[in-house]
């Protein structure tokens, strides 16, 4: 099974980075349009980008403040069964993110398109943290 990773750092404490990935308000800010959901294990995280596009996760792995698993359970085919989520490790520049969306069936065009938008958003994390910058829902690549 191909899997999406990602690796960077962000200038910001773990914990910071944590709440921006996981919290309703960061989330609304670098990634959906609406969200719900808190970090802890069994709980239901909303994603809604739309009315096409109202998601569904399962929180399958957390430690507070470092790590989190979504089990994805709603979505585009694609990514139905899929895990997404961050790894995070403190350093003297910050906080070094291993994200990962793991378990696709295939290297698809999607997969691939996906890859991309990733990055991008990831982009979007960080400035979000660092700086931050909110990029409005509707000019989110």
């Amino acid at each position: 099974m191909p899997d999406i990773f990602h690796q960077f750092r962000i200038e910001a404490q773990p914990q910071k980075v944590f709440d921006a990935f996981c919290s309703q308000q960061g989330l609304n800010d670098w990634w959906t349009a609406r969200s719900s959901g808190v970090p802890k294990a069994g709980e239901v995280y909303t994603f809604w980008f739309g009315p096409e596009y109202d998601w569904r996760a399962t929180v399958a792995h957390v430690v507070p403040g470092r790590e989190i698993t979504w089990q994805m359970t709603q979505a585009m085919d694609d990514w139905v069964n899929t895990r997404v989520g961050i790894r995070l490790t403190a350093d003297k520049e910050g906080t070094l993110v291993d994200f990962f969306h793991e378990g696709w069936r295939e290297a698809n065009p999607h997969f691939r398109i996906s890859n991309f938008c990733w990055g991008t958003l990831l982009t979007g994390l960080k400035n979000y943290v660092e700086r931050g910058t909110v990029i409005p829902f509707d000019q989110r690549q």
